[in-house]
Parts: C-alpha cells; sequence; structure tokens
C-alpha cells in the first residue's frame, strides 16, 4: 500500500489512528508516473505562443495522426477544449448547439457556451446506451433565422458515464449532421477507454466528427492536459480562441511531455482498470442484498456505478460509510473514498494505480458495509 500507488493515509477523530484510503472517486487523482516526472525534467521547451516548444509540437502531431485529423491543438483541460471547439464551430453570434443532457459539457463545465461564447446549448434526452433520439433532434433544429437561434453543431460524449456510444449510431448522425450543414464535435475525454473497450483504433472512432477533444489527465495519468483536434483550418481558428480565454502558455513542453509519456506508457494498461472494474461489478452483486447492485451491462470501461435501493440510506449515507472506520475488524480498516451522483448512486472509478492489492481491499470494505447496512 505505497504512496505512488494512490494511498495517503488519515487520522480518524475517535482513535488517533491512521488507515490507508483508496480514492475511487475520479481518474482525474492519477499521479504522475516516474517516466512522467523524468521527461518533465529533461523536456526541450520553447515558447508555445510562437509555437516555438519543440515538445509541444510533437504531441500536437502526435495527437493528430492518433485521431486521424490534420492537426492538434494542446490546452489546459478538456473543458477548455471542448468551449474552444463550439466557439470555433458556432463562429456566428446567436447560435445554437446540442447535446444529451447527460453530458459533461451541458452538466459540468459551467454553462460556458453560453456565458462565453454566446452559443444556447438544446438538450435532448440520453438514451441508456449514452444516444440520443436522432429524430427529436431533427426536430428541434432551427428553421426560422429571423426569430430562432441558428443551428450549428452537435456534441457527442465517448465515453459518456463509462458507457461506449454505439458507432453505427455516430455514424447515422454524422450523415444527418451534414445533411443539414451542422458540424459535429465529440468530448472524447476518455475515447481511449472507448477505444480499447471497443478493440478499435481512435482514428475510427472518431472519423465522423469534425472534431475532437480528448483528455491526457484522466485515466491517462498526465498532470495536466487536453488535445483539441481537427482539420488545420479549424485548428488555426482554434489557436486565436485558445489565446483570448487565457490558455496561451509559454515553456508548456514541460506538461507536455508527460502527455507523450501517457499516450505510449498507460494506454496499454487501460484493458486492466476495465477488468478490474468489471470484478468489482461482479462481486457487489455477488453479495446479493437487495439494497445494493450494479446493472453490470453498462460497466464497459474503468466505471462502477452501485445502485442503492432504500427508503433510508441515501448515496450520501453509504459513501460517508464507506470513508470511515466505525470496528477493529480488519476488513473496515480501510478508508474508500467515492462519488454520490444522485440520491441512489454511488460512482466508483478505477485508474492504473489502482492494484489487485487495492482491489481486493475495496472488495473487503465493501462486502464488509454493505452487509452490515441492513435496515
Amino acid at each position: 500500500m505505497s504512496n505512488i500507488a494512490g494511498y495517503v493515509s488519515v487520522e480518524t477523530s475517535d482513535s488517533k489512528k491512521k488507515f490507508p484510503v483508496i480514492d475511487l472517486r475520479s481518474d482525474t487523482l492519477t499521479k504522475p508516473t516516474r517516466a512522467m516526472r523524468l521527461a518533465m525534467l529533461d523536456a526541450e521547451v520553447g515558447d508555445d505562443v510562437y509555437e516555438e516548444d519543440p515538445t509541444v509540437k510533437k504531441l500536437e502531431k502526435k495527437a493528430a495522426t492518433l485521431t486521424g485529423k490534420e492537426a492538434a491543438l494542446f490546452v489546459t483541460s478538456g473543458t477548455m477544449g471542448n468551449l474552444i471547439a463550439i466557439m470555433t464551430h458556432c463562429d456566428v453570434r446567436g447560435s445554437e448547439a446540442y447535446c444529451g443532457e447527460e453530458s459533461h459539457t451541458f452538466l459540468h463545465e459551467q454553462g460556458g457556451a453560453a456565458q462565453l461564447g454566446g452559443v444556447t446549448l438544446c438538450t435532448l434526452s440520453n438514451n441508456p446506451d449514452g444516444s440520443f433520439d436522432l429524430a427529436k433532434l431533427r426536430s428541434k433544429l432551427c428553421k426560422d433565422r429571423l426569430h430562432e437561434p441558428i443551428s450549428k453543431l452537435v456534441l457527442v460524449e465517448n465515453t459518456i458515464n463509462g458507457k461506449v456510444v454505439p458507432q453505427k449510431w455516430i455514424e447515422r448522425l454524422a450523415e444527418m449532421a451534414r445533411s443539414h450543414d451542422l458540424k459535429v464535435h465529440l468530448d472524447g475525454a476518455r475515447i481511449w477507454n472507448a477505444a480499447v473497450a471497443s478493440n478499435k483504433l481512435v482514428k475510427d472512432l472518431v472519423a465522423p466528427f469534425d472534431s475532437v477533444t480528448f483528455c491526457l489527465s484522466k485515466g491517462l495519468g498526465a498532470p495536466i492536459g487536453s488535445l483539441l483536434c481537427g482539420s488545420e483550418c479549424f485548428i488555426r481558428k482554434a489557436r486565436r480562441i485558445r489565446k483570448v480565454l487565457g490558455g496561451g502558455m509559454r515553456q508548456v513542453g514541460i506538461i507536455a511531455a508527460a502527455g507523450l509519456v501517457a499516450l505510449e506508457e498507460i494506454i496499454p494498461l487501460l484493458k486492466f482498470d476495465h477488468a478490474r472494474a468489471a470484478c468489482i461489478a461482479r462481486v457487489i452483486n455477488d453479495f446479493k442484498n437487495p439494497m445494493f447492485n450494479v446493472d453490470e451491462t453498462l460497466v464497459k470501461t474503468n466505471m462502477i456505478f452501485v445502485n442503492i435501493r432504500s427508503e433510508s440510506i441515501s448515496s450520501t449515507d453509504f459513501a460517508r460509510r464507506l470513508g470511515e472506520v466505525h470496528d477493529d475488524a480488519e476488513d473496515d480498516k480501510v478508508i474508500i473514498k467515492c462519488l454520490p451522483l444522485t440520491s441512489t448512486s454511488v460512482r466508483l472509478v478505477l485508474y492504473h494505480q489502482i492494484d489487485d492489492m487495492m482491489v481486493n481491499a475495496v472488495i473487503r470494505k465493501l462486502r464488509y458495509v454493505i452487509m452490515r447496512m441492513v435496515v
């Protein structure tokens, strides 16, 4: 249970003892590997605003190649990358973009499209597989250019809540979008998880899209950064918008170097995150406690959603208990951090620094807590 693998120590108020913590709130909690730190130390740098940072240029070229796009732009975060994409595609004030109501762009990016880009987001209900109804989308497209916003863009997230969006649906969406002169952008923050889970190349998954953003700082483990990829013309315009948003960094090759390592070192490890997530989901169901279950058909990548069916136990109650040590029993002597998403759902996320020993500790703690949360 080493610190480098994601453990820290905390002191409980009652016993004054320290217990290991396994943090499964998000895969953004990864720490840079030793190889990343060494690459950052030795990185060749320049001024990226002048497009003179050789390490950034190498990372951008690699990202463009891997996604099958003409060019790429290194940005601070997926949120920035998505906003730049929206503002670049929606280049007319009063534009409207369309996305799923469960999408990160709509729920967790502070309404930046409207706040900073002057773009209205129109949402559609997500289906269980992450898609949305194309007929409903078509019905929402604006036709009256005098009274309505101007339809410009469709946003898709893949993976979404750990689910891989069906590629055939994506292809139908892109075809429909082209027929209505709409651009299509992919929030591919975890697109590498989607590629590994579906056994497909990333460039094939993103081929139908005009642009794509993917994160280095989630499951890939780099400390900072995302890549926005698209045509050379698109990236040229995007670079200007990045500057006005405060994203024009200078000797940023220091962190781009970690991204290059992440693309080489961590992608092959994602399959183990998926396998460990599936193992935890299966074990929870094997407990056969009617109050706690996981829909295993939805556990395709590194995320687990524990459903709670109880009138007296909320997701917050469950998460709080996992984060506490009450008893002297060995299985209770670990603290699990997780994320209550709704009143009846808790999320656990795996990443490469959560190894088999930790997974076993998580399973033992889950069993101990679930079997004792009986009303």
